[in-house]
């Protein structure tokens, strides 16, 4: 199906499918340009979203003022999507300019994008709670020609958006690492399709030149990496134009079979970082108790013991003994060697304006610290000086914390747990087969999947896993989805099927012709959404955000007067003396006092609270079945409190069937369907779909009976679709319309009794009836009904019960509309409606302040499903919808809209949760840190203690939002031998 907009082309649905990702990234936009943009920079393609756009008139008036606009290159607007391409040379014109113009000519601007923006993600390593991301956001904002900038805490990412023309993605690791961060670059954005080749027999620095020029020259490789020191080569290639296996070949018909090269597989870097940061933290902390527990038994335990206290006392000079050297010897390491982390990172947030657990940790240890080298000295220069010191505290301080934080990562790797399953679902080999060309097999060999390219034909035996998506060309048998669909049932796969990367091949040998490698797979597809979504901040983190701009400097001022409302007090006798611990003077004790405030509360706990939760309820949903694609669609699903249903493939199977097929007119049977299979022959609709194949079938019956095989296949010219209507054409020297009562009534075709009957006969059976007219006149009528999917009702009925109204909105007819509704249990029907219309519908819905989800499949669906809060796209639907949803419904079952809303409901009230573990730390440690228990029961939390709960607070948010890795979906319909239930989650 092919839209004409202005003198432009833009192909939704065609030939082409199967070079087409099944599920494409949701930032990228559905417009083929005419002409590939330049890389020298010279021109530059910017994509609006136009408000307004009504008809064809609103799209010449968009092109003719861009036109006159001096720079601008060439103009694509698509009325169905809402959007606008522009081609224009940035030295003649600006963004700015073309966006007021558009304005001027009466036609509002929502958002826009330059589609010459690079996109790469980062690793970030040494982020402690949420100060240090939305320091590192600001830092990359502040570089020159970065356009946006998200930092992801809980999964350690960064993603950048930059002009590169401006900067690149090394300039932007630099940016980083100057704000005190470490970073490594994941991906950038030309990385669609790369591969690592190992070189054995290479000698020479100069071979490695060679290889690589060679490399650059070959079609279809775009970029070339050489690691000189282990011989490695990385190439970002194009899947269409040359797979990995040519280029193994090509390395080696290069050198002359004097070296080889062998694909190589780099460690998972997720992993191997993770394990990195929890090796570490173990490290450090075992390194710390190490210094750490002698400290504390010559602290704690051994004073207490007489004949050990007797030697820890003993006066090397002056008041300076034995165990005061010790203590200051063990701590010291502690303090500057394994607490260095904390003044680095102190150093950077204080540099970038802003402040961290870091600065709390640092200025809570050095104090005790500092302190206690002040009494040293003092007993040093004194023979009568008595104090106590608190290096004990500061080394136990920095072993709790780095405990806190070992156990801390370790329960942040389990939340990525769901993506990691994912991505280890595809199978590291496969079983190529090579064909002659009377396709009988000339040989299998097996080789590894990184190594599999577009066209190969791979074979699957029973109890192997389906290696890339690709179609079947021989064989039949059951493969199980439910790996990646979340379907227990296994789907019977034939000749012409689609199969899906990563899923169980049950019972029969399958030969399958692959579509999609590397990145473009199902699979890649799925943990690329996810991957993102985990990146994405939700409105509710802003809560967190607010509070930690001021939490830092509010603790410290609070520890300032903790220690002033203490010292103060005692320095002047307002307390007894009996209140201050035996060893410890009242300067000593409100330094305590003072110290455990700066170190029980934490801003970690409440920086982990939203993404630690959305990270494990995206790859629950993910694993379920069900792609939420981000923090923001997530929390407003939770909200809806409508939603709307498009009918066929939606609510109905979609998968129309033509039930009757009646003539009006003299037209024989045969020339009725030889004309209308022309007219319908180029269109995508799945009614279109089950007419065309009924009548094939037809006419070829009628041609076997007459003995005839000479029937001359005409095609329509002049073919035009109608939305919501049907379409139109010249076949032959006759115009022929195919569609609804609207259709004809737009063109005046009258119709009499008869076919008003045969209509409402029809569409009191939930039947929708498709009228064809010949020159004005009713020729013939056919009958297509679309089955109901057994599970609507259930999930219409449960909707109910959430407090969710159901609404079905559809371009079908109000009789046929209606008979639907009711047998799904929908009270309002909004029916006759075009796509446009049905966003409409939508907006006022929204206007009476409903938040509304919007469940659809096909492009007709997609305007609406952008104009709702919450759009929800069947997975077996169009790649338009797919895109322009916030959900994705993988395996098109509507008992999934119902997980999607619960999950929602579920993840938000767990972060909330989360918000109340984190705050309610810091509301009841701060007052008890602070000593208000102290003067009446005596009960004080020593800095060390406090540490230990500081760390307890993260941990415990982070293993709440672990808690739901248990959900399970509220509704489960099972269709057998016409029973069905419901049962929901506990």
């Amino acid at each position: 199906m092919n839209i004409n907009v202005g003198d432009k082309i833009m192909e939704l649905n065609g030939r082409d499918d199967l070079k087409r990702p099944l599920l494409e990234p949701s930032d990228s936009v559905c417009v083929t340009m005419p002409e590939p943009i330049e890389k020298s920079g010279k021109k530059r393609t910017v994509m609006f979203k136009i408000g307004d756009i009504k008809c064809a008139s609103c799209v010449a008036s968009i092109e003719a003022v861009l036109g006159e606009l001096k720079g601008v290159e060439s103009v694509s607007v698509s009325p169905i999507h809402g959007q606008a391409a522009i081609e224009y040379v940035p030295k003649l014109v600006n963004t700015k300019l073309i966006k007021e113009t558009i304005e001027d000519a009466g036609f509002s601007v929502k958002e826009f994008s330059e589609q010459d923006i690079a996109v790469c993600r980062l690793r970030i390593k040494g982020m402690a709670c949420t100060s240090c991301s939305e320091s590192l956001e600001r830092a990359l904002k502040s570089l020159d020609g970065v356009k946006k900038a998200v930092v992801g805490l809980a999964l350690e990412e960064a993603k950048v958006h930059f002009d590169p023309n401006v900067t690149g993605s090394d300039r932007i690791v630099e940016a980083v690492e100057d704000a005190g961060f470490g970073a490594d670059l994941i991906s950038s954005g030309n990385e669609v399709n790369k591969v690592h080749l190992k070189l054995d027999g290479v000698s020479s620095v100069e071979e490695m030149n060679t290889i690589k020029s060679y490399l650059e020259s070959a079609i279809g490789v775009n970029h070339v990496d050489m690691n000189l020191e282990e011989n490695i080569v990385t190439v970002n290639y194009d899947s269409d134009l040359i797979g990995p296996r040519s280029l193994i070949e090509s390395v080696q018909e290069a050198a002359h079979e004097s070296y080889k090269a062998s694909l190589y597989i780099p460690p998972r870097q997720r992993e191997t970082e993770q394990q990195h940061e929890i090796n570490s933290y173990r490290d450090q902390f075992l390194l710390s108790c190490l210094f750490s527990v002698p400290l504390f038994i010559f602290s704690m335990v051994l004073p207490m013991l007489p004949p050990f206290g007797d030697w820890l006392e003993y006066k090397i000079y002056n008041m300076f003994t034995v165990g005061l050297l010790l203590r200051w010897i063990l701590c010291t390491p502690v303090q500057f060697v394994i607490g260095q982390r904390f003044y680095k990172g102190s150093y950077h947030a204080l540099r970038l304006k802003s402040a961290n657990m870091d600065v709390l940790v640092a200025m809570g240890t050095n104090a005790a610290y500092f302190y206690s080298v002040y009494v040293a000295i003092k007993s040093l220069s004194s023979d009568t000086f008595e104090g106590q010191d608190f290096f004990e505290t500061s080394a136990m301080l920095i072993s709790f914390i780095l405990l806190g934080k070992y156990l801390e990562v370790l329960a942040k790797g389990r939340t990525s747990n769901a993506l990691a399953k994912l991505t280890d679902l595809a199978p590291d080999s496969a079983c190529l087969l090579t064909l002659d060309d009377d396709g009988n097999v000339v040989s299998e060999v097996e080789i590894s999947t990184q190594l599999i390219q577009r066209n190969d034909i791979i074979k699957i035996i029973p109890g192997e896993k389906v290696p890339v998506d690709g179609i079947v060309i021989d064989g039949q048998s059951y493969v199980n989805e439910s790996m990646i669909t979340g379907e227990a049932q296994p789907i019977a796969k034939k000749l012409g099927d689609k199969v899906i990367g990563g899923t169980m091949n049950e019972n029969g040998c399958l030969l399958v012709k692959v579509t999609h490698v590397g990145s473009e797979t199902a699979l890649s597809q799925i943990v690329q959404l996810v991957e993102t979504a985990q990146l994405a901040r939700a409105p509710i983190q802003k809560i967190a955000d607010r509070i930690s701009r001021f939490f830092v400097p509010a603790i410290v001022l609070a520890a300032f007067i903790t220690w002033l409302g203490w010292f103060i007090p005692g320095a002047i006798g307002i307390y007894p003396e009996h209140w201050v611990p035996k060893g410890m003077d009242k300067f000593e004790l409100a330094l305590q006092f003072g110290i455990s405030v700066l170190v029980v509360a934490c801003p970690c706990a409440l920086g982990l609270a939203t993404p630690t939760a959305v990270m494990v309820a995206t790859g629950k949903g993910a694993s379920l079945g069900v792609l939420i694609k981000g923090g923001n669609a997530l929390e407003k699903a939770h909200k809806v409190k409508a939603i709307v249903f498009d009918k066929t493939g939606t609510l109905t199977v979609g998968k129309p069937e033509v039930v009757s097929v009646v003539l009006f007119s003299s037209v024989s049977m045969g020339d009725f369907c030889n004309v209308a299979i022309a007219a319908e022959a180029n269109s995508q609709h799945p009614i279109a779909k089950a007419f065309l194949e009924h009548a094939r079938k037809l006419r070829q019956k009628i041609e076997s009976n007459n003995q005839s095989n000479n029937q001359h296949l005409m095609e329509a010219k002049d073919f035009e679709v109608h939305p919501g209507t049907g379409v139109s054409g010249k076949v032959g020297d006759k115009m022929v319309l195919v569609g609804n009562k609207r259709l004809m009534q737009t063109y005046n075709v009258t119709f009499g009794p008869e076919v008003e009957g045969y209509i409402s006969e029809n569409e009191q059976l939930a039947r929708t009836c498709v009228l064809v007219a010949i020159d004005g006149k009713i020729a013939g009528a056919f009958a297509v009904t679309d089955p109901v999917k057994p599970e609507a009702e259930h999930v219409i009925s449960y909707l109910r019960s959430m407090g969710i109204s159901s609404i079905m909105v559809t371009g079908d007819n109000w009789a046929t509309a209606t008979a639907i509704a009711k047998e799904v249990g929908i009270e309002k029907v909004i029916a006759e409606t075009d796509p446009m219309g049905k966003a409409d519908r939508i907006k006022e819905l929204q206007m009476k302040g409903l938040t509304v989800a919007m469940v659809g499949d096909g492009i007709n669906d997609s305007p609406a499903l952008a104009a709702a809060d919450v759009g929800m796209a069947i997975g077996a639907g169009t790649d338009v919808a797919i895109e322009a949803a916030d959900v994705v419904l993988i395996k098109s079952n509507l008992e999934d809209v119902v997980t999607a809303i619960d999950l929602s409901r579920k993840t938000i009230s767990r972060i909330w949760l989360n918000y109340v573990w984190a705050l309610g730390y810091n509301i009841l440690g701060v007052p008890i840190a602070a000593g208000i228990l102290y003067p009446f029961t005596g009960v004080r939390l020593p800095p060390w203690l406090a540490g230990a709960c500081m760390a307890a607070s993260s941990l415990s948010v982070v293993c709440s939002s672990l808690l739901l890795q248990s959900y399970r979906k509220p509704l489960v319909f099972q269709d057998t031998k016409g029973h069905s239930h419901c049962s929901k989650s506990t």
